[in-house]
């Protein structure tokens, strides 16, 4: 799927993209991998952690933002994986025009880029917070996807083919909720807060997301929005399983943050069909053409079905989010 390939990862200093590098050199043989990313010094970081494959990977300092210098490293790529974008929600609150210049022009940009330059595959990363979004940052994903998934239907004769690939939260991943207890905790802390106790949330690893990019380059024929089947857990259970002698002490939640995770609203059954490890939502349009598009072995889900992390079949109790934990890579 991927020998021989020139694949260019936007964000690619970030936790998603060094576990990328890491499952693409132990799975397959790129001809090369591009990294593309404004920040220096973590491409640095990012160099010395993968110098056994320097003769494979190419480092590009770039911003999405900036439509001419993605023409140029988009010359001779087969295969472009989005990752980039600026997502802390409470500062995109307080800096919205910052997030629409990265999030939703930079799309405009890749897309541009992708089309005229012949990429093959677009895989963009999305987010749960592009559902129903209440905060910026997922309203800015929110016009992301449904502009790489109308992309589609302006390739013309190329063959290039856009899709998008939705997940929460990674868990352990940096400025995610795991390492923040287990700093509180290892600095001595009695006492965990938390924002509700309602809270719920999907876990997903940065590995079960990087198969889901992997099944989207493989399968995608252009339009598609592929959902991971993952469990959910109560923040509540993820702070008894790092710190079972704590107390918790609820602080309201913040600024831009829902208590539930949404992937798949109750609108978006209608076009929503049921894989063994995933949801497909197919996009509504006269362009996309089922015979053409769709993927075998999907099952229509009924309408109104609705995806999201407090009405979840699959749950985590504490002593499984414990043996979770000590599987994962945590991120600080």
């Amino acid at each position: 799927m991927l020998n021989g390939k020139t694949i260019l990862i936007t964000g690619g200093t970030g936790s998603f993209g060094k576990k990328f590098i890491t499952r693409i050199f132990s799975q397959y043989e790129p001809k090369k991998v591009i990294i593309y990313s404004r920040d220096e010094y973590k491409q640095y970081l990012v160099k010395q952690q993968f110098a056994q494959y320097k003769d494979k990977i190419r480092y590009f300092i770039g911003d999405v933002r900036d439509r001419d210098r993605l023409y140029r490293a988009f010359d001779g790529v087969d295969i472009v994986i989005h990752a980039a974008a600026l997502k802390q929600v409470p500062a995109m609150e307080y800096n919205p025009i910052e997030a629409i210049k990265t999030n939703i022009h930079g799309a405009m940009n890749i897309i541009d880029a992708a089309i005229d330059r012949g990429v093959k595959k677009i895989v963009a990363l999305s987010t749960d917070k592009a559902v129903n979004p209440i905060n910026l940052y997922g309203a800015t994903k929110l016009v992301s996807d449904k502009l790489f998934i109308s992309s589609n239907a302006y390739v013309g004769e190329k063959d290039t083919v856009f899709s998008v690939v939705r997940y929460g939260n990674v868990v352990g991943s940096r400025g995610s909720v795991i390492p923040f207890f287990k700093k509180l905790v290892e600095s001595g802390a009695q006492e965990l807060p938390i924002t509700s106790f309602d809270m719920t949330r999907f876990w997903i690893t940065l590995d079960e997301g990087v198969d889901l990019v992997f099944e989207a380059i493989e399968k995608a024929k252009g339009g598609e929005l592929y959902v991971s089947k993952i469990p959910s857990f109560k923040i509540t259970d993820l702070a008894k399983a790092i710190c079972p002698k704590c107390k918790l002490k609820e602080i309201g939640i913040r600024e831009g943050e829902k208590v539930h995770e949404v992937m798949i609203t109750e609108e978006d059954s209608r076009f929503t069909y049921e894989y063994d490890k995933y949801y497909i939502i197919y996009p509504h349009f006269d362009w996309w053409d089922f015979d053409r598009h769709f993927t075998k072995g999907g099952k229509k889900v009924k309408e109104g079905f609705r995806y999201a992390s407090n009405t979840n079949e699959r749950w985590l109790s504490v002593d499984e989010i414990r043996e979770a934990l000590s599987k994962i890579d945590i991120v600080y």
